[in-house]
C-alpha cells in the first residue's frame, strides 16, 4: 500500500503527518524522518524538489557495487541496503541523509520500520536528527536478522534430529540444500550492513555521540557472521551425512545383491554340469541321479550360508 509518513517534532514529542502539503507548510527543521513507502513516481519527483535531493530508481537501490551502496557529497549521506523478509525475498531501501533529515525509501512493509516507530514514540528525545533514526533503523534490523538467524538454527537442529537412515531421502535433501540458500542469503544481507555501517562509522555526517552506538551494532554483526558461517558449516556435515547415509544403503543393496549371487553360482554350476549333453553320464541312468543332484544344490547353497555367517558376513 503506497504511503507517505512524515515525522517531525512538535511539544517535545514526534508527531506524524501523511500530507506533503503539511510538509511544504512548515519549517523544515522541525522534521524527522520522511518514510515513502511504494509511492508514486509523482510523489517522489516533488519531494526531490522540494528537498533538493535525488530520489534513486530501484535499479540504482539494488546495484551490487560498492560505490552506488554508499555515496557521500557535500551534504547528503545515500545508503543502500537490501532487507529480507520472512520469505527471504529481499527488499531494497534506500537511506537519504541530508539537513539531519532523513528520507527512507522502499517497497514493502518491513516489521524493522514499524518497531523503529514505536522506539521514537517511546522515546522521543533520544532521536533529535535524522542521523539518530538512521542508526535505530540498522540497529532493530541487524535485531531481526539475528532473529532470522536464530529461527534459522533451530530448524537446522531439527533436521539434524530428524536425519536418520530411514529418513534419508531425496525430500531431506533438497531441504538441506533450500537451508543452505538462506543461509546464504542472511549472509549476503549481514556483509551488506557490515559494510554499510564501517562506512557510516567515517562518516562526517554521523554525530559523534552515535559512534558508539555504532561500534556495538558492528561487533553483533561481527558476531552474526561468525553465527551464519558455524550454521552453514552444521549443513555441509549434514549434506556429508545424508550423502555417508545414501552409500550405507546402497552399500547394503549390493551387498544383498552379491551375497544372493554367490549363493546360487554352486547350483548352477551343478544344474549346468548335469545340463551337458554328453553320451556317457553315470548319473543319469540312476533313479537316484535327479535327487542327489538336488540335494547337492541344496547343500551348496547351505554351505555359503554357512560360511559367511561364520566369517560375520550376514
Amino acid at each position: 500500500m503506497a504511503e507517505v509518513k512524515l515525522f517531525y517534532h512538535k511539544d517535545g514529542i514526534v508527531r506524524l503527518s501523511r500530507s506533503l502539503d503539511f510538509l511544504k507548510s512548515n519549517p523544515i527543521q522541525n522534521f524527522l524522518w520522511i518514510d515513502l513507502n511504494d509511492v508514486d513516481e509523482e510523489v517522489e519527483n516533488e519531494l526531490e524538489d522540494f528537498l533538493k535531493i535525488y530520489i534513486q530508481e530501484e535499479e540504482e537501490m539494488i546495484e551490487i557495487e560498492m560505490s552506488s551502496r554508499y555515496i557521500e557529497t557535500n551534504d547528503t549521506l545515500v545508503v543502500n541496503s537490501n532487507f529480507l523478509l520472512s520469505n527471504f525475498e529481499t527488499d531494497p531501501v534506500s537511506f537519504i541523509l541530508k539537513n539531519n533529515i532523513l528520507v527512507t525509501v522502499r517497497g514493502e512493509e518491513l516489521s524493522s520500520f514499524h518497531e523503529t516507530v514505536k522506539k521514537i514514540s517511546a522515546n522521543p528525545k533520544n532521536y533529535p536528527t535524522g542521523a539518530h533514526v538512521l542508526v535505530a533503523l540498522l540497529e532493530t534490523r541487524v535485531e531481526f536478522d539475528a532473529d532470522m538467524i536464530e529461527n534459522m538454527t533451530q530448524k537446522i537442529t531439527q533436521l539434524s534430529n530428524s536425519l536418520t537412515l530411514q529418513e534419508a531421502d531425496e525430500e531431506l535433501l533438497s531441504e538441506i540444500k533450500n537451508l543452505q540458500e538462506k543461509t546464504m542469503l542472511l549472509r549476503e544481507n549481514i556483509i551488506d550492513k557490515q559494510r554499510t555501517v564501517s562506512g557510516m562509522l567515517r562518516s562526517e555526517f554521523i554525530p559523534n555521540e552515535l559512534q558508539p552506538k555504532l561500534t556495538i551494532i558492528i561487533k553483533d554483526i561481527n558476531s552474526l557472521v561468525e553465527h551464519i558461517k558455524f550454521s552453514f558449516d552444521r549443513l555441509d556435515y549434514l549434506q556429508d551425512t545424508f550423502l555417508g547415509y545414501v552409500n550405507i544403503e546402497q552399500n547394503k543393496i549390493i551387498k544383498i545383491f552379491t551375497i544372493v549371487s554367490v549363493i546360487f553360482m554352486p547350483p548352477t554350476l551343478i544344474a549346468s554340469i548335469y545340463g551337458m549333453n554328453f553320451t556317457f553320464m553315470p548319473e543319469i541312468d540312476k533313479k537316484w541321479g535327479y535327487p542327489l543332484a538336488i540335494l547337492f544344490m541344496v547343500l551348496s547353497s547351505l554351505f555359503i550360508l554357512y560360511y559367511f555367517k561364520k566369517r560375520k558376513w550376514l
